[in-house]
């Protein structure tokens, strides 16, 4: 066994899997990338597919010259075989397994392959770090199922990867700190942006300025972006938030209204603002199912690791959103920190905090100011006050708001699961990912782990085949995946 090569299996090659799959291949650990995208890169480093012949993928990015050495990184490791990229492989779950003649006790990574997910991939590892990222809060309001209202990574992610804008006049609206790329992107792919509707006041910046110092290049990295709203004359409407979306068969006006200092919209202060266009977001939410189905402990929203981004269970590690979020500099640096570590644990040597003294400054740094951001950036306090009974709150099942209090004020209902239970809200194809947060906030209740056993919908036919066939040879050793 000891002619083995030691084995990491890394789920998301965003920016913190791209660096602990270089940092760990670097150090003699033979990788297997996992990714449901086509190409590595995550949601920050999403360029648009080659065929479209874009002449300057650049122009929609900062820290390109990150993005190159990265990917120079990878295409060397590539093709060295130390490093082992599945494109297209959508994980859904990850189980123990035991020692086997050959092997040691460690993990099976399962994936679905394809755009039609119906093929099953078995990856087998010693070690499994989980780096998937997150996803965006989305909190209704009436009219917001329309045509032409999207989250505002959805419209960065249609720019990015396919060169196409959501309309010809927008609003960006909601509040963090994702807005700001999010208007000037659009403004300068030649997209009219109406107003950018932020419901934060800015005072509350100002008075957290010591904190967000910490992290100057951050901060100079706002202004930048502010001045380019200027130069496109984006107009920047603080302390107001989205009341209504407003249209027939598809988006026509939003209509946004002040809010005052306890986070109620102020009478008299609505306004109509015409646009085709609505792209709308109040933060991310850490990706934590395959974690909390390996039964990492979850602190807060986030998966809780130590000072080497090693979980509380054995063998597994996690760094980036889903440790917290923090931006692609702070995934970088846990992404390093997490590659090294998994190297050196499982070569037994333990690590080398000085050779890691530089990638451990920057994610201090990088923590303390977003965790400064967090605790500035929050949705409007009372934004259910705004939710009427007939918007609908989980799409998949069509559960509107009314019966969300219905089930809370008529029924009993004291919890997210409970009002699942009695309305079906989060029993669709999103499993509540989408609607939880919304769920929670009507029926006046914290918003509870996930817990869900499975990361995505899987056929049942490959449940059985996982529990009863034999997964074939390890495909993170360098043999091809175990198509089922």
């Amino acid at each position: 066994m000891t002619d083995v090569p030691h084995r990491l299996a890394v789920i998301g090659a965003g920016p913190a899997g791209l660096a602990a799959s270089l940092a760990a291949a670097a150090r003699g650990v033979h990788v297997t990338l996992i990714d449901a995208a086509a190409a590595a890169g995550g949601q920050f480093y999403r360029r648009p597919a080659s065929g479209l012949g874009a002449r300057r993928p650049r122009a929609l990015h900062h820290q390109w010259r990150t993005w190159q050495r990265l990917e120079q990184g990878l295409a060397a490791h590539l093709e060295a075989g130390t490093v082992k990229h599945l494109t297209d492989h959508h994980v859904w779950t990850v189980e123990r397994t035991a020692a086997t003649p050959g092997t040691r006790t460690g993990f099976t990574v399962h994936a679905l392959l394809g755009p039609l997910q119906e093929r099953s991939v078995a990856v087998r590892a010693d070690a499994v770090l989980i780096a998937t990222g997150g996803y965006e809060k989305v909190l209704p309001f009436p009219g917001w199922t329309l045509p032409g209202v999207v989250t505002a990574g959805g419209a960065q992610a249609m720019l990015k990867g396919g060169l196409v804008v959501p309309g010809r006049r927008a609003v960006v609206a909601g509040s963090g700190p994702l807005l700001l790329p999010v208007a000037t992107s659009l403004a300068a792919a030649g997209v009219e942006v109406a107003a950018l509707v932020e419901s934060l006041d800015p005072r509350r910046l100002v008075r957290a300025a010591g904190a967000l110092a910490a992290d100057p290049d951050k901060v100079a990295e706002g202004a930048r972006y502010a001045a380019r709203l200027l130069r496109h004359r984006v107009p920047f409407v603080p302390r107001h938030t989205v009341v209504e979306a407003q249209g027939e068969r598809r988006l026509e006006a939003v209509t946004v209204a002040a809010l005052g200092p306890d986070g109620r919209v102020r009478p008299g202060t609505a306004r109509r603002i015409p646009c085709d266009t609505l792209a709308v977001g109040h933060g991310m939410i850490p990706h934590t199912d395959l974690a909390e189905a390996l039964g990492c402990r979850i602190d807060g929203a986030n998966v809780d690791v130590d000072d080497e981004q090693r979980t509380d269970v054995p063998g597994v590690w996690a760094a980036g959103e889903t440790t917290g979020v923090g931006g692609a500099v702070l995934a970088l640096a846990e992404g390093h920190l997490a590659g090294r570590s998994v190297a050196a644990r499982l070569r037994g040597t333990g690590p080398d905090p000085r050779s890691a003294a530089r990638a451990t400054r920057v994610r201090t740094r990088a923590r303390s100011f977003a965790a400064a951001l967090d605790a500035v950036y929050r949705p409007p306090a009372h934004w259910t006050d705004r939710v009427t009974d007939d918007t609908v709150v989980c799409r998949c099942e069509e559960v509107t708001a009314g019966r969300v209090r219905e089930a809370v004020t008529g029924l009993g209902a004291g919890d997210v699961r409970t009002v699942k239970l009695l309305t079906r809200a989060g029993m669709g194809w999103c499993q509540g990912r989408i609607c939880e947060p919304a769920v929670a906030g009507l029926a006046g209740c914290e918003l509870p782990p996930a817990r869900r056993m499975l990361a995505r919908p899987v056929p049942l036919g490959e449940l059985a085949r996982a529990g009863s066939e034999d997964d074939g040879p390890p495909s993170g050793a360098g043999s091809p995946p175990a198509d089922r």
